[in-house]
């Protein structure tokens, strides 16, 4: 729920406080001025028995008209703004406004007053009877009535502003999902798909709409509920009876499964994916949206689903096999839409997922997603995007130096991979644009041998020895003289690919020496350039 700084409720009571004791205060000057303040004091009662009662009545009639004009004023003031935040965002606001109790409250206490108002005035004779037990005592419930409809009026607008707020329609629907989850740990699960489907689009017209509307903090608000629904539901409903996993009703004529084959959605019923299955895929229609043109987007939706798929890592492996399969999605779009900047985040995401899977013990994930590296990497290479084969190779030899201390016994299979990154692509003419490659394998064959590990870094020697020899005194030089640890310009990961740690850098001479063809004479060359 909102916090305590937007809750429509703290707004609500601080104005009507304030208002109350404004009128309080004015009401005291009023009667001080008047001369009556002593004779109110002395005896509240008999001050009230002698008001002129034909007057009263004449007031109480003109404040049902008054009440009445208020009301009406305030549902139509009420209605436009509502009306213009569901057109700009969802319609999904208005009828979460409509359901509110607080606008049950206040609207029926306005018809109320105006009622007893009208009542009042019409019914009641024109003098008190014989032995009423408090003479006067419509007139004085009259006047309260009317003056908390006149109080209440800006708490309310304030209320409606703060219900109104993008981010706490969010969070209100977000919420809305969650206690449905928590109802289905009791309840029938059937009845959750439709309300879970609901809060999911909805979710998603919001980013959308923000989106479209250039209000990136909202969307990227609603990007991240979606994460936290499926994070709840993961919590709370999976596992707890296997009928919450019958796809049917609404769910069977949702557009995201809809046209699934009857084998996939039997799996997917199986293993419980329907809600995650899901919210990736709309995921996924967000990311391929906002490629090129909204790219804040995009990096959030592949960092919330990295954090989904770690949070499977422990024991969810077909939700983290979800998560791989949609990793490599964003990556085909990405590369499709000639988007390097986002193939580029989204890599180190996927690199940060593959770390989770070896830190877990999940040595299998780690090779596979590797292996997806590697398919990626050249298929941007392809697409004349070389620059992701490099990130792809920096990634993998990443994960290689993290298996290290992480996984050793994953080591051999993720340097294989490492090595075969660049093979397919390595023909004559295209093989000048292969140096980042290069420079990735220059910079862990240096870990390996501060390590003591030569027959690693041996093996990376051997991928290399054929190499021309002005390409590989320039990867030297470029490793020897990069002492800059952060690239020089503002990044998403911030680093710097050229950059050793002075520890390895100290062994860039020792695995160059290892190619004959860099001679003691080639070295000079490669130092006077």
């Amino acid at each position: 729920m909102p916090d305590s700084r937007e809750s429509p409720g703290l707004l609500a009571a601080v104005a009507f406080g304030g208002v109350l004791a404004l009128a309080v205060a004015v009401f005291a000057l009023a009667a001080w001025l008047e001369g009556v303040g002593e004779v109110f004091r002395a005896d509240p009662a008999a001050w009230w028995s002698r008001l002129d009662r034909q007057a009263a009545i004449d007031a109480i009639s003109s404040a049902a008209e008054v009440v009445a004009g208020v009301l009406a004023v305030a549902i139509t003031v009420v209605a436009i703004v509502v009306e213009l935040a569901a057109n700009r965002y969802t319609p999904k606001i208005t009828n979460l406004f409509v359901r509110h109790p607080t606008n049950a409250i206040v609207m029926g206490f306005f018809v109320l007053t105006t009622i007893q108002c009208v009542w009042v005035s019409s019914v009641l004779g024109r003098s008190v009877p014989e032995g009423a037990l408090f003479p006067y005592a419509s007139l004085a419930l009259c006047v309260t009535m009317v003056t908390l409809c006149l109080l209440i009026l800006l708490p309310y607008f304030a209320f409606v502003f703060s219900f109104l707020s993008p981010r706490n329609i969010v969070r209100r629907i977000q919420h809305q999902a969650i206690r449905c989850f928590e109802r289905a740990r009791v309840r029938h699960r059937r009845a959750l798909h439709e309300e879970a489907i609901e809060a999911i689009e909805e979710l998603v017209d919001i980013g959308r709409s923000a989106r479209d509307h250039s209000d990136l903090g909202i969307a990227m608000e609603s990007v991240n509920a979606l994460r936290d629904l499926v994070l709840a539901y993961e919590e709370l409903c999976v596992g707890v009876g296997d009928e919450q996993f019958d796809i049917a009703g609404m769910l069977a004529r949702d557009s995201d499964f809809v046209s699934m084959d009857p084998v996939a959605r039997d799996k997917l019923i199986e293993q419980g994916l329907w809600l995650q299955v899901k919210v990736l895929r709309q995921y996924h229609a967000l990311f391929a949206e906002s490629l090129g043109r909204a790219r804040e987007i995009s990096h959030l939706i592949s960092l919330n689903t990295m954090r989904i798929g770690a949070s499977a890592v422990t024991g969810r492996r077909p939700l983290l096999a979800l998560c791989v399969q949609f990793f490599n999605s964003y990556l085909r779009a990405a590369i499709n839409a000639s988007d390097l900047r986002t193939s580029y985040y989204v890599l180190h995401q996927y690199r940060s997922l593959a770390e989770e899977t070896l830190k877990a013990g999940l040595d299998d994930a780690a090779i596979e997603i590797s292996g997806h590296f590697r398919f990626y990497g050249q298929l941007g290479y392809e697409q004349g995007q070389p620059f992701l084969l490099e990130v792809a190779a920096y990634d993998l030899a990443h994960l290689v130096e993290f298996a290290l201390t992480e996984a050793p016994a994953s080591v051999d299979s993720l340097l294989d991979l490492f090595l075969r990154v660049d093979e397919e692509s390595e023909s004559p003419e295209q093989e000048t644009r292969l140096r980042g490659v290069r420079r990735a394998q220059v910079q862990l064959a240096t870990l390996f041998l501060v390590r003591g590990d030569e027959a690693r870094a041996r093996r990376i020697f051997d991928d290399m020895r054929h190499e021309r020899p002005e390409r590989l005194i320039s990867v030297r030089d470029e490793l020897l003289s990069e002492t800059r640890s952060q690239y020089w310009e503002f990044t998403d990961r911030g680093v710097n690919f050229s950059y050793l740690p002075p520890e390895q850098r100290e062994r860039v001479h020792d695995f160059f020496a290892w190619f004959d063809a860099l001679s003691p004479p080639a070295r000079r060359v490669g130092s006077a350039r």
